[in-house]
């Protein structure tokens, strides 16, 4: 044993990548539909540490993959993010969050009050719960010691836990409140026109009359098809292609327009072919379809965004890797090639100077002192990258610099900084989690166990009961009330669609936040 201590302690980074393989295979592990995931990692670095306390890496390990993941997360959901908070569902969800985190605040202060427990160990139990380093650094500023560390290291990982198993115990109670997956993929419909009152209509003035998610993507008029235009005269018995993601809005289409006419336009491809091309020139990515100047009158029918089907429409922004569905003649394929790149390649290529550039801002926000009266400094530290990335995100392209990243490319990167974070903060934990529950028994951990309590179960009663919202939409505020990317990680396996990652976005930097305000403005209360 000695010696596979000394080997640990002596190659960290070894320690580390061991550390994250063992993670990942007993995250895997799965109890009756309950497993980890991602959050094993943290649990198996918790042992390595106090097993081998030398062997953690630097400290600028974990900042680095802290960083890689809330950048990653930012660009990929800045659009989201902004229209959130613009809805009255983002403030909702905001609100929800911030009850949950000003409980937790506030059963920090009744175990401080009624234990006469150390303020710092109370502290450190809030920042733990919330697993919140920024609040953990501002603590021990605030307070100039380092006592509320030993609260963080004991509540830190039921911050993690907690809030997995309470997540997973709301799926089991109320399995039927998870959102249908956006991710369906679009389905198609060809419509004989037999209603009079749409012939010598313009294509335009008829979709007014039709549902807002149906959109026509081809016309056959006199035994030959031709991409729809917002110009073309309808006229009776010319065949339509609808396409939607909701099949009773094509439903509804057919009822409003004639009868379903299947094969018409499919079945004919002399005028009209099907091409499927990757988005990977320059040119075209981060630019709306509507300014696409495509060749020869084609027209896009869809875009597919990873496993999303999306519907075509001129506001949509390209991105690197979109695989985009295109209507036009045989003749054009070569120059639509060409147009779009069409290299698979561009699914994994991004430019590292956006990345930089990107991350080097985010760096400079987090750093900025920002003065509040009777308190003192506030840095944002970390979550001034995810700030920076939400915006950038957000623009997606200036000049010729594109922020987003392809989001297979950005998966791999989201997945190793989280990883390569809960490793590094576990084994550095390690030794300072087991001496604090050596010393203090169970009461520690009970107290930790209670302050997570206080934070989630207050917005899993609001959400799902009072204000019944999906559970997909309520896992995703408590990801961003609680912060840890492993608990956003379990929440992506237990829902099908992306809200957990929007909530994240919309919620954490705000609650990053209240949190070190909470501890830097209690000290001065007490």
């Amino acid at each position: 044993m000695d010696f596979l201590k000394t080997l640990l302690e002596h190659q960290p980074l070894m320690t580390l990548f061991l550390t994250i393989a063992i993670g990942y295979f007993i995250g895997e592990i799965n109890l009756k539909g309950f497993s980890l995931g991602v959050g094993a990692v943290l649990f198996v670095a918790l042992a390595a540490g106090w097993f081998a306390p030398k062997s953690a890496p630097a400290p600028m390990v974990g900042t680095l993959g802290l960083s890689l993941f809330l950048y990653t997360v930012g660009v990929q959901y800045g659009t989201q993010f902004f229209l959130g908070l613009t809805s009255a569902s983002g403030r909702r969800a905001n609100l929800l969050a911030l009850i949950g985190v000003l409980c937790a605040g506030a059963m920090s202060v009744a175990i401080q009050k009624i234990l006469q427990l150390n303020p710092g160990y109370a502290l450190g139990l809030f920042a733990g719960a919330g697993t919140s380093t920024a609040a953990l650094q501002a603590a021990i500023a605030t307070l100039g010691n380092d006592d509320a560390a030993v609260g963080y290291s004991v509540s830190y990982p039921f911050g993690v836990a907690g809030p997995i198993l309470l997540l997973y115990l709301a799926f089991l109670i109320r399995p039927q409140k998870i959102a249908t997956a956006t991710n369906a993929g679009l389905e198609m419909l060809e419509i004989a026109l037999r209603n009079s009152e749409f012939s010598g209509k313009t294509l335009a003035e008829a979709l007014t009359a039709l549902p807002a998610n149906v959109q026509i993507v081809a016309v056959r008029s006199a035994h030959h098809n031709a991409p729809a235009s917002p110009e073309l005269v309808l006229t009776e018995n010319d065949v339509v292609l609808a396409v939607s993601p909701d099949g009773a809005a094509l439903a509804e289409t057919r009822k409003r327009l004639g009868e379903a006419a299947p094969g018409r336009v499919l079945r004919d491809r002399r005028d009209l072919d099907y091409l499927r091309v990757f988005a990977s020139r320059a040119n075209v990515v981060g630019r709306q379809l509507g300014e696409l100047a495509l060749p020869d009158g084609s027209i896009v029918a869809h875009v597919r965004r990873g496993d999303a089907d999306i519907m075509p429409n001129p506001e949509l922004v390209l991105e690197y890797g979109d695989r985009v569905g295109l209507l036009t003649q045989r003749a054009a394929f070569p120059a639509l090639r060409a147009f779009f790149g069409d290299s698979i390649k561009g699914t994994a290529e991004f430019s590292y100077i956006s990345v930089g550039l990107g991350m080097a801002l985010g760096f400079l926000v987090g750093a900025i002192q920002l003065p509040l009266p009777g308190i003192g400094q506030l840095a944002l530290g970390l979550c001034g990258v995810l700030i920076v990335a939400l915006v950038l995100g957000k623009l997606r392209r200036i000049g010729g610099i594109h922020w987003t990243i392809p989001l297979p490319a950005n998966l791999v990167m989201r997945n190793l900084g989280l990883t390569i974070f809960l490793a590094q903060v576990g084994m550095s934990s390690g030794p300072r989690f087991a001496a604090t529950v050596s010393q203090t028994g169970l009461l520690m951990l009970g107290l930790g166990a209670l302050v997570v309590l206080a934070l989630v179960v207050p917005i899993l009663i609001l959400g799902l009961l009072v204000y019944r919202l999906p559970f997909d939409e309520v896992a995703g505020i408590v990801t961003g009330a609680c912060g840890n990317p492993a608990i956003l990680a379990f929440a992506n396996k237990l829902t099908p669609t992306e809200k957990p990652d929007i909530g994240y976005a919309m919620i954490f930097p705000a609650m990053t936040i209240v949190k070190i305000l909470f501890v830097d403005i209690l000290p001065a209360l007490w």
